[in-house]
């Protein structure tokens, strides 16, 4: 599956795929295939990538427009 807002939210903090994937802890290669939909991502990245952009998981999947994080 694509996730556009992936890279739509890097790019928006102006990070380089390489920034993300050090944050990771995992090769840029292997994000850049994430980003591309060429391979899924776990679940564990996705509340990382959540944590770093402070958007919610659901969001950043497409499944709703609201960022805001439920508490």
């Amino acid at each position: 599956m694509h996730f556009k807002r992936i890279r739509d939210l890097r790019e928006d903090h102006d990070y380089t795929q390489q920034y993300v994937a050090n944050y990771l802890k995992i090769n840029r290669v292997v994000y850049s295939r994430y980003e591309h939909g060429n391979r899924e991502i776990p679940v564990s990245y996705l509340i990382k990538l959540s944590q770093l952009y402070n958007v919610s998981i659901d969001y950043m999947v497409g499944l709703t427009n609201n960022k805001e994080i439920l508490k």
